[in-house]
């Protein structure tokens, strides 16, 4: 495996360019839902975004220049490549409460957080591919909904909370699955190496061991997650992903090599992409994927749509209640 030619840069790319159409017909569902966006900000704004910060720059190491350089370069170099400034606050973690081990949140000020037992494990090349992926989600502009769903994940322990967020919660991480199978492709494109990416997924799932197994061999196992089963395989499936913020990785490297095998891959390393300099097309913005899956995210997404309107007097009462017992 070999880097990236030096200077090697998608100038001004729009993450559409390479948005999966799962992803985009969750965020448009999403965002046609009334009222979602204020319940979103209303839970950002009572103060748990401030606390998730407060408790990384406590608890976590801000890496740097000065600090594991050569990490903090792989994640620098993402956002080079991407062309995207200014680069976010790097954490590192070993406290187990990061999602699949790296995330991004912060609705206004982006930052990334890894946890540490991940990049021990990787080399510089697939370190490459792991920040590639979130600065995606920057690119993508995945932090409002994002920032929302590990505020949920958090708040889910705590006894009471209220009826109308538990759909909403539900339906962030159907749209955070969705988001992550772009975030895929957005590091094949920084890495100009889709082989990496889906080795980083066998690390993520079978951790210091991938190094002893065979990739072509774990990339015929996702052919055969997602193509075999009866009814009954394929509905525990669908119940296993339920609480889930990522898909699972055979399922991510069969949605990126489909997509690689597309020629949008190598039509967008050559070159030839959507900047964001360009108005948006609404007819662009439309196939018969993005149709199949919106079908999907709007029956998905039913429930949030009856229940929201009444979450955000809720949430106040309910987050003012805890406030009074403490």
């Amino acid at each position: 495996m070999s880097l990236p030619v030096e200077g090697y840069q998608l100038k001004r790319i729009s993450a559409k360019a390479y948005e999966h159409p799962a992803d985009r017909a969750a965020t448009s569902t999403l965002q046609a839902i009334p009222h979602l966006d204020t319940v979103v900000r209303k839970l950002i704004e009572l103060g748990y975004e401030r606390a998730l910060r407060q408790y990384y720059l406590g608890s976590s190491v801000r890496l740097g220049d000065d600090q594991l350089a050569d990490v903090y370069g792989a994640h620098r170099r993402a956002y080079a490549t991407l062309d995207l400034d200014p680069v976010p606050d790097l954490y590192l973690t070993n406290a187990p409460i990061v999602a699949n081990n790296a995330v991004v949140f912060g609705a206004r000020k982006p930052i990334v957080v890894v946890h540490s037992g991940l990049v021990t494990l990787l080399d510089t090349e697939h370190q490459r591919a792991l920040f590639a992926h979130e600065a995606g989600h920057i690119l993508s502009d995945h932090t409002l909904y994002a920032t929302a769903a590990v505020i949920l994940l958090r708040l889910s322990s705590v006894p009471g909370l209220p009826l109308p967020l538990l759909p909403l919660r539900h339906a962030l991480l159907e749209w955070y699955r969705a988001a992550e199978l772009s975030c895929d492709r957005a590091a094949a494109l920084v890495t100009r190496d889709p082989v990496a990416v889906c080795h980083l997924l066998m690390a993520i799932a079978a951790g210091a061991e991938a190094e002893r197994l065979d990739l072509d061999v774990f990339m015929s196992q996702a052919s055969e997650y997602n193509e075999l089963g009866s009814g009954i395989e394929k509905l525990t499936r669908l119940l296993m992903n339920l609480n889930l913020t990522h898909p699972m990785p055979v399922k991510r490297i069969h949605e990126l090599m489909t997509w690689v095998a597309s020629g949008d891959y190598d039509r967008i390393v050559a070159g030839s992409y959507v900047t964001r300099d360009e108005p948006v097309r609404p007819r662009a913005e439309a196939s018969d994927a993005v149709a199949h899956y919106a079908e999907r995210f709007r029956n998905t997404f039913r429930d949030v749509g009856e229940s929201i309107a009444d979450a955000g007097k809720q949430l106040s009462d309910w987050l003012r209640a805890l406030g009074d017992d403490d």
